[in-house]
Order: C-alpha cells, then sequence, then structure tokens
C-alpha cells in the first residue's frame, strides 16, 4: 500500500515542487488548497497522468480548526492512513512596519503559525508512525527582511514549534523544520532586478534555489534515509556570506 502525504498549500510554486517529488516515489497525495481551484485541479491532473498515482484535492482553510479537521477525516477516509505532513502554506503581505495594521498581523500568524500548529495536532492524532517536516524561512533565523516583520516572526515561532513538536511526538513521529533562503518563484522574479542582484551577491552560491530544490531536501527529511533525523532545523539558503553581513 502506499504511503500518503498531505501538502498544505500545494498549488504554490514550491507546494507544487514538493508534491512532484511525494508522487515520484509512489505516494498517494492530498493537494491541499484555500482559493486556488483550479491550480490545484491542474495540478492533481499532472501529478495523476505522469505517475499514474491517486492523489485528491480538498479545501481547506489552514488557519480553522473545523476546516482542518475535515481536511484529517477526508484524507483518512479516502486512503485510511498519513504517513507525512508537511506544513508548506504561507501568506505573506509584505509592506512598512508602520503601515501594517493588526488584521493583517494577525493573518499571517493565523495561517502560518496556528495552522501549522492545527494540521500537526489533528494529522499526528491519526499517524501510526510518521514524518512532520515544517517549513519555515532563515527570515525567522537571522536574514529579517523590513518588510515582512510578521512574516518573520510566523517563521521563527514555527521553528519554536518545531521543537516542542519534536519532543511530544516522539518516538514514532519525527518532526523536522526546513529554513528557506530566497527561492525562484514568480513572486521573487517580479521583484526588482537590482534587488534581486543585491540579495544573490550575499549568498555564496550566487543564485537563488529552485524549488525543485527545496523539495528534494523536504521528501528527504519524510524518508527512511533520514530516519535518524529529529527536531533538526535544515537550511537551504545557498550558504549566506555572514562576513558581509
Amino acid at each position: 500500500m502506499n504511503k500518503v502525504v498531505i501538502i498544505t498549500g500545494a498549488c504554490s510554486q514550491i507546494g507544487a515542487a514538493i508534491a512532484d517529488k511525494f508522487t515520484a516515489n509512489k505516494y498517494n497525495v492530498v493537494i491541499n488548497y484555500h482559493t486556488q481551484e483550479q491550480e490545484a485541479l491542474k495540478l492533481k491532473e499532472k501529478l495523476e497522468n505522469t505517475y499514474q498515482i491517486k492523489t485528491i484535492v480538498i479545501k481547506a482553510d489552514i488557519s480553522k480548526e473545523e476546516e482542518v479537521k475535515k481536511l484529517i477525516d477526508l484524507t483518512i477516509d479516502t486512503f485510511g492512513r498519513i504517513d507525512v505532513l508537511v506544513n508548506n502554506a504561507a501568506v505573506a503581505l509584505d509592506n512598512y512596519w508602520l503601515d501594517k495594521t493588526v488584521e493583517e498581523f494577525k493573518k499571517v500568524l493565523d495561517v502560518n503559525l496556528i495552522g501549522t500548529f492545527l494540521c500537526s495536532k489533528y494529522a499526528s492524532l491519526k499517524m501510526i508512525n510518521g514524518s512532520i517536516i515544517n517549513i519555515s524561512s532563515t527570515n525567522g533565523i537571522d536574514t529579517p527582511q523590513i518588510y515582512s516583520m510578521d512574516y518573520d516572526a510566523s517563521k521563527a515561532a514555527i521553528l519554536s514549534l518545531n521543537h516542542n513538536l519534536a519532543n511530544i511526538l516522539a518516538p514514532n513521529i519525527r518532526v523536522n523544520a526546513v529554513a528557506l533562503g530566497w527561492v525562484n518563484t514568480k513572486a521573487v522574479l517580479e521583484m526588482n532586478p537590482n534587488i534581486i542582484q543585491e540579495e544573490k551577491s550575499k549568498i555564496l552560491l550566487k543564485r537563488f534555489a529552485d524549488p525543485k530544490e527545496a523539495a528534494n531536501v523536504v521528501y528527504f527529511l519524510a524518508s527512511d534515509e533520514a530516519s535518524y533525523i529529529n527536531d533538526s532545523i535544515i537550511r537551504v539558503d545557498g550558504g549566506v556570506n555572514r562576513a558581509n553581513k
């Protein structure tokens, strides 16, 4: 029987790359989305046609407890098991910090942090043995961005949550985090070219990551190859030139 992975926010470029990696390795994939229904259905069609593996699409706002319960219940009703949860869904509402509203700040925390907590809570109750991978960011460690204070705070909090979950859910469920640096997504590539070049200059590899490179690390952490890795934070940022910070 194929293993089953739930990927929240699976319609993002990083989420889709993660879904592709797991499906290529014979996982049944649960494609979670909130607003991008057509993108979710196209991803499902692509994965099933390419790999002949069953996938399902489930709409759920992960910041809402009842919707998370529905996501987990529908997964169990369909596949009867959950082996891996990838907490990938996130929002960023970048603007100058004095212009940020309380409502905006709360929305970022609700999706990025509370959503990660809720999905981990209810998925873990259905896991016998499994793996949870939390997608964080180097913004939450040591590369804060002035326009994303709320996003940075949420990603730092995910790393704290990661430690707690790893301790609570051991030894049967491993919990690890991936702290991403810059990744070549559509939103990033639409940035000011001067800013892109400035940020690349700070990276030892002098480039941004491809979404597939992020997906490779996520899959590795879920695999048996990483069976002795727990409560870890893996940076995927090309190396930061700290001498010039």
